[in-house]
Protein backbone atom coordinates (compact mmCIF):
# COMPACT_ATOMS: atom_id res chain seq x y z
CA UNK A 1 0.00 0.00 0.00
CA UNK A 2 1.36 3.40 -0.96
CA UNK A 3 1.12 6.33 1.41
CA UNK A 4 -0.79 9.50 0.47
CA UNK A 5 1.54 12.13 -0.95
CA UNK A 6 1.82 14.94 1.63
CA UNK A 7 0.37 18.36 0.88
CA UNK A 8 2.88 21.23 1.00
CA UNK A 9 1.20 24.36 2.25
CA UNK A 10 4.02 26.84 1.60
CA UNK A 11 3.88 28.72 -1.71
CA UNK A 12 7.44 28.35 -3.00
CA UNK A 13 6.95 30.93 -5.77
CA UNK A 14 6.09 34.10 -3.85
CA UNK A 15 8.55 37.02 -4.00
CA UNK A 16 9.60 36.24 -0.44
CA UNK A 17 10.24 32.59 -1.33
CA UNK A 18 12.24 33.55 -4.41
CA UNK A 19 14.45 35.86 -2.33
CA UNK A 20 15.23 32.94 0.01
CA UNK A 21 15.03 30.19 -2.60
CA UNK A 22 17.94 28.11 -1.28
CA UNK A 23 16.37 27.76 2.16
CA UNK A 24 12.86 27.30 0.75
CA UNK A 25 13.88 24.58 -1.72
CA UNK A 26 16.05 22.74 0.79
CA UNK A 27 13.15 22.71 3.29
CA UNK A 28 10.84 21.17 0.69
CA UNK A 29 13.44 18.51 -0.12
CA UNK A 30 13.69 17.54 3.54
CA UNK A 31 9.91 17.54 4.11
CA UNK A 32 9.28 14.42 2.01
CA UNK A 33 10.59 12.65 -1.11
CA UNK A 34 7.62 14.02 -3.07
CA UNK A 35 5.08 16.69 -2.11
CA UNK A 36 1.90 18.08 -3.63
CA UNK A 37 1.60 21.85 -4.06
CA UNK A 38 -1.72 23.66 -3.76
CA UNK A 39 -2.21 23.70 -7.56
CA UNK A 40 -1.65 19.94 -7.81
CA UNK A 41 1.93 20.06 -9.10
CA UNK A 42 4.13 17.42 -7.47
CA UNK A 43 7.71 18.38 -6.53
CA UNK A 44 10.71 16.07 -6.19
CA UNK A 45 13.81 17.50 -4.52
CA UNK A 46 16.15 14.63 -3.63
CA UNK A 47 19.08 13.79 -5.87
CA UNK A 48 18.21 10.12 -6.26
CA UNK A 49 14.69 10.84 -7.52
CA UNK A 50 15.44 13.96 -9.58
CA UNK A 51 18.30 12.22 -11.40
CA UNK A 52 16.13 9.16 -12.11
CA UNK A 53 13.30 11.37 -13.36
CA UNK A 54 15.55 13.29 -15.72
CA UNK A 55 16.94 10.05 -17.15
CA UNK A 56 13.54 8.41 -17.70
CA UNK A 57 11.90 10.54 -20.39
CA UNK A 58 9.30 7.86 -21.06
CA UNK A 59 7.98 8.17 -17.51
CA UNK A 60 8.62 11.91 -17.12
CA UNK A 61 7.70 13.52 -20.44
CA UNK A 62 8.55 17.08 -21.44
CA UNK A 63 5.49 17.41 -23.67
CA UNK A 64 3.20 18.94 -21.04
CA UNK A 65 5.02 20.73 -18.27
CA UNK A 66 3.49 22.43 -15.24
CA UNK A 67 2.48 26.04 -15.93
CA UNK A 68 3.25 25.53 -19.61
CA UNK A 69 1.53 28.10 -21.84
CA UNK A 70 1.89 27.23 -25.54
CA UNK A 71 0.97 30.84 -26.45
CA UNK A 72 3.88 32.29 -24.47
CA UNK A 73 6.61 34.24 -26.30
CA UNK A 74 9.17 31.58 -25.38
CA UNK A 75 10.39 29.54 -28.40
CA UNK A 76 8.30 26.35 -28.45
CA UNK A 77 10.74 23.68 -29.61
CA UNK A 78 13.34 21.23 -28.28
CA UNK A 79 12.58 21.60 -24.55
CA UNK A 80 8.94 20.78 -25.19
CA UNK A 81 9.67 17.71 -27.34
CA UNK A 82 10.31 14.04 -26.57
CA UNK A 83 12.16 11.53 -28.75
CA UNK A 84 12.12 10.74 -31.59
CA UNK A 85 11.30 14.33 -32.63
CA UNK A 86 13.52 15.74 -29.89
CA UNK A 87 16.47 13.65 -31.11
CA UNK A 88 16.11 14.93 -34.67
CA UNK A 89 15.84 18.57 -33.65
CA UNK A 90 18.56 18.35 -31.00
CA UNK A 91 21.06 17.08 -33.57
CA UNK A 92 20.81 20.39 -35.44
CA UNK A 93 21.89 22.33 -32.34
CA UNK A 94 24.43 19.71 -31.30
CA UNK A 95 26.14 19.96 -34.68
CA UNK A 96 26.05 23.77 -34.71
CA UNK A 97 27.50 23.95 -31.18
CA UNK A 98 29.93 21.05 -31.37
CA UNK A 99 33.49 21.53 -30.10
CA UNK A 100 34.75 21.46 -33.70
CA UNK A 101 32.25 24.08 -34.84
CA UNK A 102 32.96 26.35 -31.88
CA UNK A 103 36.72 26.13 -32.25
CA UNK A 104 36.60 28.66 -35.09
CA UNK A 105 35.00 31.30 -32.81
CA UNK A 106 37.17 30.59 -29.78
CA UNK A 107 39.27 33.66 -30.58
CA UNK A 108 36.19 35.90 -30.29
CA UNK A 109 35.56 34.71 -26.74
CA UNK A 110 39.18 35.27 -25.75
CA UNK A 111 39.50 38.70 -27.37
CA UNK A 112 36.28 39.99 -25.79
CA UNK A 113 37.39 38.69 -22.39
CA UNK A 114 40.71 40.53 -22.60
CA UNK A 115 38.96 43.75 -23.67
CA UNK A 116 36.57 43.52 -20.71
CA UNK A 117 39.34 42.84 -18.19
CA UNK A 118 41.28 45.82 -19.54
CA UNK A 119 38.29 48.06 -18.80
CA UNK A 120 37.82 46.54 -15.36
CA UNK A 121 41.50 47.03 -14.51
CA UNK A 122 40.95 50.78 -14.91
CA UNK A 123 38.34 50.51 -12.13
CA UNK A 124 40.45 48.51 -9.68
CA UNK A 125 39.26 49.04 -6.11
CA UNK A 126 35.89 50.44 -7.17
CA UNK A 127 32.70 48.42 -6.65
CA UNK A 128 31.64 46.81 -9.93
CA UNK A 129 28.56 44.72 -10.59
CA UNK A 130 29.68 41.13 -11.14
CA UNK A 131 26.54 40.57 -13.21
CA UNK A 132 25.64 43.68 -15.21
CA UNK A 133 29.19 44.97 -15.68
CA UNK A 134 31.06 41.68 -15.95
CA UNK A 135 29.39 38.37 -16.78
CA UNK A 136 26.13 39.59 -18.34
CA UNK A 137 27.94 42.33 -20.25
CA UNK A 138 30.29 39.69 -21.65
CA UNK A 139 27.65 37.11 -22.63
CA UNK A 140 25.30 39.68 -24.13
CA UNK A 141 28.16 40.72 -26.41
CA UNK A 142 29.82 37.45 -27.41
CA UNK A 143 26.71 35.30 -27.82
CA UNK A 144 25.12 37.52 -30.52
CA UNK A 145 28.60 37.90 -32.02
CA UNK A 146 29.12 34.20 -32.61
CA UNK A 147 25.52 33.62 -33.68
CA UNK A 148 25.92 36.33 -36.30
CA UNK A 149 23.19 38.69 -35.10
CA UNK A 150 23.35 42.34 -36.15
CA UNK A 151 24.59 44.93 -33.64
CA UNK A 152 21.31 46.81 -33.84
CA UNK A 153 18.88 46.09 -31.02
CA UNK A 154 21.12 44.02 -28.77
CA UNK A 155 19.92 46.09 -25.83
CA UNK A 156 16.79 43.93 -26.04
CA UNK A 157 18.74 40.88 -24.82
CA UNK A 158 17.86 41.71 -21.22
CA UNK A 159 14.18 42.15 -22.02
CA UNK A 160 14.18 38.84 -23.86
CA UNK A 161 15.64 37.16 -20.78
CA UNK A 162 12.99 38.63 -18.50
CA UNK A 163 10.21 37.73 -20.92
CA UNK A 164 11.30 34.11 -21.29
CA UNK A 165 11.89 33.33 -17.63
CA UNK A 166 8.73 35.10 -16.45
CA UNK A 167 6.64 32.62 -18.43
CA UNK A 168 8.25 29.48 -16.98
CA UNK A 169 6.64 29.56 -13.54
CA UNK A 170 3.07 29.69 -12.26
CA UNK A 171 0.81 32.75 -12.35
CA UNK A 172 1.34 35.00 -9.36
CA UNK A 173 2.80 38.30 -8.23
CA UNK A 174 6.09 37.92 -10.12
CA UNK A 175 4.40 36.74 -13.30
CA UNK A 176 1.93 39.64 -13.17
CA UNK A 177 4.71 42.12 -12.51
CA UNK A 178 6.73 40.88 -15.48
CA UNK A 179 3.74 40.91 -17.79
CA UNK A 180 3.09 44.59 -17.04
CA UNK A 181 6.09 45.43 -19.19
CA UNK A 182 5.62 46.20 -22.86
CA UNK A 183 7.68 43.57 -24.67
CA UNK A 184 6.51 44.51 -28.16
CA UNK A 185 9.89 45.99 -29.10
CA UNK A 186 11.66 42.85 -27.88
CA UNK A 187 9.36 40.61 -29.91
CA UNK A 188 9.82 42.77 -32.98
CA UNK A 189 13.61 42.57 -32.56
CA UNK A 190 13.45 38.77 -32.28
CA UNK A 191 11.26 38.45 -35.34
CA UNK A 192 13.42 40.64 -37.58
CA UNK A 193 16.98 40.11 -36.35
CA UNK A 194 16.70 36.33 -36.20
CA UNK A 195 15.61 36.12 -39.83
CA UNK A 196 18.19 34.42 -42.02
CA UNK A 197 18.56 37.50 -44.19
CA UNK A 198 19.66 39.57 -41.17
CA UNK A 199 22.45 37.22 -40.06
CA UNK A 200 26.16 37.26 -40.76
CA UNK A 201 26.64 34.31 -43.13
CA UNK A 202 29.79 33.35 -41.21
CA UNK A 203 27.93 33.01 -37.90
CA UNK A 204 26.56 29.91 -36.19
CA UNK A 205 23.03 31.10 -36.84
CA UNK A 206 23.57 30.46 -40.54
CA UNK A 207 24.70 26.91 -39.67
CA UNK A 208 21.35 26.33 -37.96
CA UNK A 209 19.46 27.62 -40.99
CA UNK A 210 21.58 25.42 -43.26
CA UNK A 211 20.03 22.40 -41.53
CA UNK A 212 16.71 23.52 -43.00
CA UNK A 213 18.25 23.43 -46.48
CA UNK A 214 19.05 19.75 -45.99
CA UNK A 215 15.56 18.98 -44.67
CA UNK A 216 16.47 18.27 -41.03
CA UNK A 217 14.10 21.00 -39.85
CA UNK A 218 11.86 23.58 -41.49
CA UNK A 219 12.84 27.22 -41.94
CA UNK A 220 10.41 28.15 -39.17
CA UNK A 221 11.93 25.58 -36.83
CA UNK A 222 15.43 26.83 -37.64
CA UNK A 223 14.41 30.31 -36.55
CA UNK A 224 12.92 28.93 -33.33
CA UNK A 225 16.12 26.99 -32.65
CA UNK A 226 18.22 30.13 -33.14
CA UNK A 227 15.97 31.98 -30.69
CA UNK A 228 16.24 29.05 -28.26
CA UNK A 229 20.05 29.24 -28.29
CA UNK A 230 19.87 33.00 -27.84
CA UNK A 231 17.66 32.49 -24.78
CA UNK A 232 19.01 29.33 -23.17
CA UNK A 233 22.63 30.20 -23.91
CA UNK A 234 22.56 33.56 -22.16
CA UNK A 235 20.97 33.70 -18.70
CA UNK A 236 22.12 30.47 -17.14
CA UNK A 237 25.67 31.10 -18.34
CA UNK A 238 26.10 34.64 -17.02
CA UNK A 239 24.34 33.74 -13.75
CA UNK A 240 26.65 30.74 -13.23
CA UNK A 241 29.75 32.82 -13.96
CA UNK A 242 28.54 35.50 -11.53
CA UNK A 243 28.07 32.75 -8.95
CA UNK A 244 31.65 31.68 -9.57
CA UNK A 245 32.83 35.20 -8.72
CA UNK A 246 30.65 35.18 -5.59
CA UNK A 247 32.05 31.82 -4.58
CA UNK A 248 35.63 32.95 -5.09
CA UNK A 249 34.96 35.92 -2.82
CA UNK A 250 33.19 33.82 -0.17
CA UNK A 251 35.71 30.96 -0.32
CA UNK A 252 39.00 32.81 -0.86
CA UNK A 253 41.11 29.74 -0.03
CA UNK A 254 39.55 28.00 -3.04
CA UNK A 255 40.42 30.94 -5.26
CA UNK A 256 44.03 30.85 -4.09
CA UNK A 257 44.17 27.16 -4.98
CA UNK A 258 42.57 27.80 -8.35
CA UNK A 259 45.03 30.53 -9.24
CA UNK A 260 47.85 28.07 -8.57
CA UNK A 261 46.18 25.56 -10.91
CA UNK A 262 44.40 27.69 -13.55
CA UNK A 263 43.76 24.75 -15.86
CA UNK A 264 40.95 23.84 -13.42
CA UNK A 265 38.85 26.87 -14.43
CA UNK A 266 36.32 24.66 -16.19
CA UNK A 267 35.96 22.52 -13.08
CA UNK A 268 35.51 25.68 -11.04
CA UNK A 269 32.72 26.78 -13.38
CA UNK A 270 31.05 23.38 -13.08
CA UNK A 271 31.20 23.56 -9.29
CA UNK A 272 29.54 26.98 -9.29
CA UNK A 273 26.75 25.39 -11.36
CA UNK A 274 26.26 22.75 -8.67
CA UNK A 275 26.80 25.07 -5.69
CA UNK A 276 24.03 27.49 -6.71
CA UNK A 277 22.20 26.26 -9.81
CA UNK A 278 20.70 29.00 -12.02
CA UNK A 279 17.53 26.98 -12.62
CA UNK A 280 15.50 25.82 -9.64
CA UNK A 281 13.68 23.07 -11.50
CA UNK A 282 12.54 21.47 -14.74
CA UNK A 283 8.91 20.63 -15.50
CA UNK A 284 7.63 17.22 -16.61
CA UNK A 285 4.39 15.21 -16.81
CA UNK A 286 4.18 11.56 -15.77
CA UNK A 287 3.18 9.14 -18.52
CA UNK A 288 2.58 6.27 -16.10
CA UNK A 289 2.30 5.74 -12.36
CA UNK A 290 5.72 6.42 -10.82
CA UNK A 291 6.85 5.01 -7.47
CA UNK A 292 8.92 7.29 -5.26
CA UNK A 293 9.85 5.40 -2.10
CA UNK A 294 6.50 4.71 -0.37
CA UNK A 295 4.51 7.06 -2.61
CA UNK A 296 2.97 6.72 -6.06
CA UNK A 297 2.66 9.69 -8.44
CA UNK A 298 -0.30 8.96 -10.73
CA UNK A 299 0.02 9.05 -14.50
CA UNK A 300 -0.85 12.44 -15.93
CA UNK A 301 0.60 14.40 -13.01
CA UNK A 302 2.60 17.54 -13.71
CA UNK A 303 5.85 17.53 -11.74
CA UNK A 304 8.78 19.76 -10.89
CA UNK A 305 12.20 18.12 -10.75
CA UNK A 306 14.22 20.40 -8.49
CA UNK A 307 17.78 20.72 -9.82
CA UNK A 308 19.04 23.15 -7.22
CA UNK A 309 17.74 21.32 -4.16
CA UNK A 310 19.06 18.01 -5.52
CA UNK A 311 22.48 19.57 -6.08
CA UNK A 312 22.56 20.40 -2.35
CA UNK A 313 21.14 17.08 -1.13
CA UNK A 314 23.30 15.96 1.82
CA UNK A 315 22.29 12.35 1.11
CA UNK A 316 24.41 12.53 -2.03
CA UNK A 317 26.93 15.36 -1.55
CA UNK A 318 29.53 15.78 1.15
CA UNK A 319 29.18 19.24 2.73
CA UNK A 320 26.99 20.45 -0.17
CA UNK A 321 26.91 24.12 0.83
CA UNK A 322 30.68 24.37 0.55
CA UNK A 323 32.21 25.43 -2.75
CA UNK A 324 35.06 23.10 -3.72
CA UNK A 325 36.25 23.34 -7.31
CA UNK A 326 38.00 19.95 -7.20
CA UNK A 327 34.77 18.16 -6.25
CA UNK A 328 33.66 15.24 -8.45
CA UNK A 329 30.71 16.78 -10.29
CA UNK A 330 29.92 14.14 -12.87
CA UNK A 331 26.54 13.59 -11.21
CA UNK A 332 25.69 17.25 -10.80
CA UNK A 333 22.26 18.04 -12.22
CA UNK A 334 23.05 21.62 -13.18
CA UNK A 335 23.50 20.58 -16.83
CA UNK A 336 20.37 18.48 -16.76
CA UNK A 337 20.57 14.75 -17.37
CA UNK A 338 19.65 12.28 -20.06
CA UNK A 339 18.17 13.24 -23.42
CA UNK A 340 17.45 16.77 -22.23
CA UNK A 341 20.97 17.39 -20.93
CA UNK A 342 22.20 20.84 -21.89
CA UNK A 343 22.97 20.81 -25.60
CA UNK A 344 24.84 24.10 -25.23
CA UNK A 345 27.26 22.81 -22.61
CA UNK A 346 30.33 23.18 -24.81
CA UNK A 347 29.31 26.75 -25.69
CA UNK A 348 28.81 27.72 -22.05
CA UNK A 349 32.08 26.13 -20.97
CA UNK A 350 33.99 27.85 -23.77
CA UNK A 351 32.53 31.24 -22.80
CA UNK A 352 33.33 30.59 -19.14
CA UNK A 353 36.82 29.31 -19.80
CA UNK A 354 37.65 32.48 -21.72
CA UNK A 355 36.22 35.02 -19.26
CA UNK A 356 36.86 33.25 -15.96
CA UNK A 357 40.27 32.14 -17.18
CA UNK A 358 41.21 35.75 -17.86
CA UNK A 359 39.94 36.78 -14.42
CA UNK A 360 41.98 34.05 -12.72
CA UNK A 361 45.06 35.15 -14.66
CA UNK A 362 44.72 38.85 -13.86
CA UNK A 363 42.76 39.21 -10.60
CA UNK A 364 44.54 38.43 -7.36
CA UNK A 365 41.47 38.54 -5.12
CA UNK A 366 37.73 39.30 -5.16
CA UNK A 367 35.84 40.95 -2.34
CA UNK A 368 32.08 41.23 -1.81
CA UNK A 369 31.22 44.96 -1.87
CA UNK A 370 27.43 45.00 -1.58
CA UNK A 371 24.33 42.98 -0.85
CA UNK A 372 23.27 40.12 -3.10
CA UNK A 373 20.22 41.13 -5.16
CA UNK A 374 18.30 38.07 -6.40
CA UNK A 375 16.96 37.53 -9.87
CA UNK A 376 13.23 37.82 -9.24
CA UNK A 377 11.85 35.00 -11.37
CA UNK A 378 10.05 31.94 -10.08
CA UNK A 379 12.16 29.30 -11.81
CA UNK A 380 15.41 31.08 -12.65
CA UNK A 381 17.67 31.64 -9.67
CA UNK A 382 20.80 33.64 -8.88
CA UNK A 383 22.10 37.16 -8.53
CA UNK A 384 20.87 39.90 -10.84
CA UNK A 385 23.24 42.31 -9.09
CA UNK A 386 26.28 41.63 -6.91
CA UNK A 387 28.82 44.33 -6.22
CA UNK A 388 32.43 43.17 -5.88
CA UNK A 389 35.88 44.76 -5.74
CA UNK A 390 38.66 43.31 -7.86
CA UNK A 391 42.32 43.43 -6.90
CA UNK A 392 44.51 42.96 -9.94
CA UNK A 393 48.00 41.48 -10.03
Amino acid sequence: MSKPIPEYELDIFTPEAVIDARTVDDALREFAPVVRLADGTHMLGRHEHVAAGLLDWKAFSSASRPWHDPTSPRPEILLTDDPPRHTQVRKVIADALSPRALERVKGIFEARAKELLSRLRDREGEPVDAVGEVTQAYVFQVLPDILGLPEEGREHMHGFSEMVWATMGPPGALFDQAMQHDYSAVIQWLETQCERSALDPEGIGETIYAAADSGQVTQTEAKLLLQTVLSAGADTTFITMANALRAWALFPEEYVKLRSDPKKVRSAFDESLRWDSPSRMAGRITMRDVEIDDYVIPAGTRCGLMFAAANRDPRFWDNPHAYRFDRDNKHSLGWGYGVHGCVGRTLAQMEATALLGEIVAQVESIEIAGDYEPWMTTVGHGPIRQLVKLKFT
